[in-house]
């Protein structure tokens, strides 16, 4: 079981790595990278929190080691990643799984990222700056997480998929 899931937890970090080079949507100032949040959502609902977690943090390394990726890829994956699968873990829906994403990545991280960009990037901006990228990449990734979820949870092996 174990590597089992080690196996799907290393193909959704490459999903999300390599969906962060090819699906990239432009929003103002940042570019929006839905993938990595429709990784969080699928591995919140297949996987739970633990594995969902490191999912997002081992994504967000990988994209700042290759260049995908600013320091803020780290609180915007890894927030909203655990928000989602805690959301998913306590409700059982998948809908709250979404939205755990979108409050999580959209709301939390983008007001974390405003003292953490100017601590560790020597950035000063507003509190509300990252809000609308980190929201609409995260709103959009969640839909499609979702979607994809919604279909893989009624094909993938059940000792893969969470209680």
């Amino acid at each position: 079981m174990a590597i089992q899931k080690l196996t799907i937890m290393a193909l959704l970090v490459a999903i999300a790595v390599a969906g962060s080079i090819f699906v990239s949507i432009p929003t103002g100032i940042a570019r929006a990278y839905p993938v990595q949040h429709a990784i969080s959502v699928i591995g919140a609902i297949l996987l739970g929190p633990v594995p969902t977690i490191i999912i997002a943090l081992l994504t967000a390394i990988i994209r700042i080691l290759t260049g995908t990726g600013s320091l803020l890829a780290i609180p915007g994956s890894v927030i909203g990643a655990a928000c989602a699968a805690f959301a998913y873990k306590y409700s059982g829906k998948k809908w709250v799984a979404g939205v755990g994403e979108v409050f999580g990545t959209g709301i939390l991280a983008s007001l974390i990222a405003v003292p953490y960009a100017q601590l560790l990037m020597g950035t000063s901006v507003a509190a509300l700056f990252f809000m609308p990228a980190f929201f609409t990449s995260s709103l959009i990734g969640a839909c499609l997480g979702i979607i994809i979820a919604s279909s893989l949870r009624k094909t993938a092996p059940s000792i893969l998929i969470t209680k």
